[in-house]
């Protein structure tokens, strides 16, 4: 590739860590972009529907998709590199990170102990879950790894509604005396809502 060293000296750790970065940066933004082109009538239903044939995603649901889908996504990982040239052994890391994080993030687990928790702004599994949860003609949560570009041009509201919404239910659920009309501390005692 055109400007990608081989050579002697190796990277400095400072080195790959500020192109990674910028990799994933740039991956991020196009990404967010791209996709959401995917999911305008034309494109989901020629191109992107394929990829949500699973909404309940699975780690082998990261690459599967259209043959297209797979070469128009492919542009976001390469133009970093391109834009940025490093070490080849800084390219090799930054594919391996970014196919690590694609299945991950499609993995429908929310690894608890994931180094990817403090990192500012990673979406993650949960996030991008909901992306598929909502269907194929969902307008929200199109950011691959980073949250930024949803929250600035608002396509995640509806993920941010729904997480309110669970918190609002798991709070009332621990909290209140009464459920359903019944005193959980006096179960014979029950109270029906007159309307």
């Amino acid at each position: 590739m055109i400007g990608i060293r081989t050579s002697l000296p190796l990277p400095s750790l400072g080195e790959i860590v500020a192109q990674l970065v910028v990799y994933f940066i740039i991956e991020d933004y196009t990404n967010y972009w791209i996709h959401r082109f995917l999911h305008s009538k034309w494109g989901y239903e020629t191109i992107h529907r394929v990829h949500h044939e699973y909404t309940a995603p699975i780690g082998f649901a990261a690459p599967y998709a259209h043959w297209a889908e797979v070469l128009i996504l492919g542009i976001p990982s390469f133009l970093g590199p391109a834009i940025v040239p490093g070490h080849m052994i800084t390219f090799w890391l930054w594919i391996a990170l970014r196919q690590i994080e694609a299945i991950e993030t499609h993995s429908g687990y929310d690894i608890p102990w994931t180094p990817t928790k403090y990192i500012p702004f990673y979406g993650g599994a949960e996030y991008h879950d909901y992306h598929h949860y909502v269907g194929g003609q969902s307008q929200s949560n199109f950011a691959s790894v980073f949250t930024y570009c949803d929250y600035i041009y608002g396509t995640d509201k509806g993920y941010r509604y729904q997480k309110r919404l669970l918190k609002q239910l798991k709070e009332g659920v621990k909290s209140p005396e009464f459920q359903n009309g019944v005193s959980y501390n006096n179960p014979s005692t029950v109270y029906l809502k007159s309307e």
